[in-house]
């Protein structure tokens, strides 16, 4: 049975290529859904999957791409929604 996660990432996440590497994440982990960056300065990410390959996901967000700083992460697990065919990049 799949599930949901849905975050927001606090810290430095924009500008540092961490939507790119969150769908090269996502997709190693068969997880399909969306990452976007936000007005406010954070990234949302919206992933649907097994649940081991999302929380394995979810500890990716924590550390996030080289450049990045993740200071925190606001992360809801719920159940999956079956929406999604492919792991991509909004707005």
């Amino acid at each position: 049975m799949h599930r949901r996660i849905e975050a927001t990432i606090y810290g430095r996440v924009q500008g540092v290529a961490f939507r790119h590497y969150t769908v090269i994440a996502a997709r190693e982990h068969r997880l399909v859904g969306w990452v976007a960056n936000r007005p406010d300065g954070t990234v949302r990410v919206v992933a649907e999957g097994p649940p081991g390959s999302l929380q394995s996901f979810a500890a990716w967000l924590h550390e996030g791409p080289p450049a990045a700083r993740v200071e925190f992460v606001d992360l809801r697990e719920m159940n999956a929604t079956g929406e999604f065919s492919t792991f991509e990049v909004r707005g």
